[in-house]
């Protein structure tokens, strides 16, 4: 088991592909926008581009403000997950020749959201009564010739018995729209342009879209099971930094939304940025506050207080709450630096211009904030005081974690081992397989340690890896598990964690053992800690 970082001379390199080191400073953004698709990631990797899918800045919801503060204070990609409460899309009316009507209705809610329908009856067999053809375009805005999106669907039919035919059976495919109701038994009139009177026209949809109701936490947390709300984050993409905007500019996002995003967090091995609360408008008020607030976690991070920015809506400088600025601000110091590096540009990032905190905070304030785990933010760096390292709102955690780099060291380094050994989940467990693991993590760690990603430790001290059939006997299932030490801050100790990757995911449990430089595992120790993981597992 050892835990040399280079390979060892003849030994073969993975037949997998490397491990491949993820992007750091992606955050996810859960809240209210005016339009878009509800309960998707979407990937955003500007400004301009929120703009164009969800909208851009809209007074009832902090969250479009967040994301322009993210990119404003140096954010490169976004993942944005539209919630709503009670929304609905606007429909579109399709007469027939008998005075019926199909109604379709837009996927995506809100008044924000505009479609127009074409009907034809170009190339269908002679003598087919029933069939259509129907295109459906979403466009910028009402009567707009910009299209953002389209669908084209040949030979529809209002039989039923057409089976995939039918429209109701084909439109439920359909990301743009659906039926309402039970379509007629006759096929709608084919749309003829106003003007001309010859030409194929369009119908647009009508101004009955409705953005809504202000959110509730419980419209924030949604449902793991349905994959909405901060469960929609399910299955995106990687991310290291998860954000929830406050409910609404004078509401502030529950405790209850809190306790859910942070164990969410935990699970994906992402940090929580959490918005110091609303009636905390002096350094003294959180200092009081901070007690009968009663949230800490290794897994979140608070800076204090609010900012000042330049509302473009209202036309005047506003307070907003900072986590979208500090979520740009870390973003913006992992484009200059790994993770586990700290150095004097990266230990205390400050606001971009045009931002600055909302109060003063004095040197003693700053002090007593620290040691509940509140950083203060900074319009500048000081040139005097010493620095000191941004910390999580971790108390009384382990010590290593209670600062926010090395628990996001520790947090990526998982993250690259859990995605880059999927292959493992539909592999044969055995020697080969086994070593293959080993191999492969060995190779990735081993460059990171070159990089200087666990300073202060000799080769023996920084990591380990075991993958053996002690960790994966027969009764276990499909898939492979192995163990994976990353070195403490104390000497000879390591952070270990199981790494368990089955066809149903991959998943990093943190176990309790430590490993002296000297020390090897016995069979028996290996077969506590896999005991162990299940127990936590379950």
């Amino acid at each position: 088991m050892s835990s040399d970082p280079s390979p060892r001379l003849g030994e073969e390199r993975s037949p997998q592909p490397s491990i491949t080191r993820l992007p750091t400073g992606r955050t996810a953004f859960v809240g209210r926008t005016l339009r878009g698709p509800v309960d998707q990631p979407v990937r955003i990797a500007g400004f301009a581009q929120f703009q164009s899918v969800f909208g851009g800045l809209w007074q009832p919801s902090p969250l479009g403000y967040a994301v322009e503060q993210f990119f404003d204070n140096g954010g490169r990609e976004a993942i944005v997950v539209r919630v709503a409460n009670g929304a609905r899309g606007a429909t579109v009316t399709l007469p027939t020749g008998d005075g019926r009507r199909l109604e379709l209705r837009a996927l995506r809610p809100g008044t924000r959201e505009f479609l127009r329908v074409c009907i034809d009856y170009d190339n269908l067999p002679a003598g087919d009564a029933d069939g259509f053809n129907l295109t459906i375009q979403r466009v910028r805005a009402q009567g707009s010739l910009h299209v953002e999106d389209q669908e084209i669907h040949r030979r529809l039919s209002v039989r039923a018995a057409d089976g995939p035919r039918f429209v109701t059976a084909a439109l439920a495919r359909s990301a743009l729209v659906r039926v309402v109701g039970a379509p007629p038994d006759v096929r709608p009139a084919r749309t003829i342009d106003a003007d001309s009177g010859l030409a194929t026209g369009w119908i647009g949809s009508n101004a009955d879209g409705d953005d809504g109701a202000p959110l509730t936490d419980y419209d924030l947390i949604g449902s793991e099971t349905e994959r909405t709300g901060l469960f929609a984050l399910a299955d995106a993409e990687p991310f290291d930094l998860l954000y929830v905007p406050p409910l609404a500019r004078d509401r502030d996002v529950g405790l209850a939304t809190c306790l859910v995003a942070e164990r969410f967090c935990r699970g994906r091995r992402a940090l929580l940025i959490v918005d110091p609360p609303q009636a905390w408008q002096t350094a003294d008020d959180a200092i009081e506050g901070f007690e009968a607030w009663g949230f800490q976690s290794e897994n979140a991070t608070m800076f204090f207080p609010r900012v000042l920015a330049y509302d473009k809506l209202r036309g005047r400088f506003e307070t907003f709450a900072p986590g979208g600025a500090v979520a740009g601000m870390l973003a913006r110091r992992d484009a200059r630096m790994p993770p586990w590096e700290e150095s004097e540009e990266s230990v205390e990032p400050v606001l971009r211009p045009g931002y600055k905190p909302a109060c003063q905070v004095t040197e003693s304030q700053r002090v007593r904030l620290r040691t509940h785990g509140v950083n203060a933010l900074l319009s500048l760096r000081p040139t005097q005081r010493r620095l000191e390292r941004p910390r999580t709102l971790a108390a009384g955690s382990v010590a290593d974690f209670r600062y926010l780099a090395p628990r996001r060291a520790n947090s990526y380094l998982l993250n690259c081992l859990v995605h880059g050994t999927r292959w493992a989940a539909t592999a044969e467990p055995g020697p080969d397989a086994f070593a293959t693991v080993e191999a492969q993590v060995r190779e990735f760690l081993g460059d990171l340690y070159r990089r200087g990603a666990f300073p202060g430790r000799g080769p023996d001290e920084a990591y380990f890896v075991v993958c053996d059939e002690s960790l994966n006997p027969r009764t276990a299932g499909p898939g492979l598990r192995f163990l994976v030490g990353l070195a403490a801050a104390r000497a000879g100790e390591f952070h270990t964690y199981r790494i368990a990757q089955t066809p149903a995911g991959g998943d990093a449990q943190p176990v309790t053992v430590n490993r002296w430089r000297e020390a090897r595992f016995s069979p028996e120790q290996i077969e506590w800690v896999d005991r162990l993981a299940s127990r936590l597992e379950g």
